[in-house]
Formats: C-alpha cells, sequence, structure tokens
C-alpha cells in the first residue's frame, strides 16, 4: 500500500503543462504493455507514458495506461515510475495528445474504446460537461481522482 501511495504522489507531483508535451507516435508493431493490443490500430484512443530517457510505453486507452501507472514494476521491468518525465491521453474531440494530469475524463458513456469503457480523455471541463450530456456519462474525474481500483471497474462495466 505504501508503495502504491508514493508512486501516486510522485506522479502527482510532476509538474503538468511544464516543460516538452510533445508525444512519440507509436510504431505499426508497438503492444499496450498491459493488454497486449497493437496500439497503432486505434489512434483516437492512443494514451503514452514518456520517460526522461526518451523510451515511451503506449497503450490502447487512459484505462491501461492507469493500470500501468498504478504498477509500473509489473508492466515495464527495468523502469521505474520516479523516471517519467510526462503522461499523455488522446483527447476525445480534437484527437491529440494531451497532458494527462490536465485532462478532464468522462465514465459510464455510451462511447467505447478497443478494451470497453474507458476513461475518455477532454481537454476542459465545459467539454466533459457537454460529452456527459451528449453520450449519457456518470461521472467526471481528474487524473488524482482516478483510484486504483477504478480499471478493474470499469472492465466489470462498474462506474462508482
Amino acid at each position: 500500500m505504501r508503495h502504491w501511495l508514493a508512486l501516486m504522489l510522485f506522479v502527482l507531483a510532476l509538474p503538468a503543462g511544464a516543460g516538452d508535451l510533445s508525444f512519440p507516435d507509436p510504431k505499426p508493431r508497438d503492444l499496450c504493455p498491459v493488454c497486449g493490443m497493437v496500439v497503432s490500430k486505434y489512434p483516437p484512443w492512443i494514451a503514452t507514458v514518456v520517460y526522461r530517457d526518451g523510451h515511451a510505453h503506449h497503450f490502447d486507452g487512459a484505462k491501461d495506461m492507469f493500470k500501468y501507472l498504478f504498477d509500473v514494476p509489473r508492466y515495464a521491468k527495468g523502469h521505474r515510475a520516479q523516471d517519467i518525465a510526462r503522461i499523455g491521453v488522446t483527447e476525445y474531440y480534437e484527437v491529440k495528445r494531451i497532458d494527462a494530469r490536465t485532462a478532464w475524463f468522462v465514465i459510464g458513456s455510451d462511447v467505447l474504446g478497443p478494451m470497453g469503457h474507458e476513461l475518455i480523455p477532454l481537454a476542459s471541463r465545459a467539454d466533459a460537461e457537454e460529452f456527459m450530456h451528449d453520450h449519457q456519462g456518470k461521472r467526471i474525474l481528474r487524473f488524482d481522482e482516478v483510484k486504483r481500483d477504478l480499471p478493474g471497474k470499469l472492465d466489470a462495466g462498474r462506474f462508482d
């Protein structure tokens, strides 16, 4: 439990919006380290973690990215959460990667990602509220409000 808390405190302490916010694109055969799917097949859903040394891991959605962040040693042997430089998610309306720590996430909507129910990233609260209204979303969350058990709940179709 202390390890998880220390990791999340570190990730939350990273300066949102500071420094380089560019994110590399996945190569055609890059696999999501969480589920093994080919990430490049799902451009509207790509999430990316970039380490200080430039190494990047790509995900087929924010849900798998959060699973990864909650357990980096399991999914990325030889990498440490402390070495993460930036975290990006693909914003739903603009379909461009934005800083995950500044995003607004909607859960429980009628929009499904490649792995089912997703955290839908949006750039602003207004966009998140509009998306909620248009797509029957259940809740809006900020990055630091996503708890360790939420990705598993989404896999089971639960939004509490």
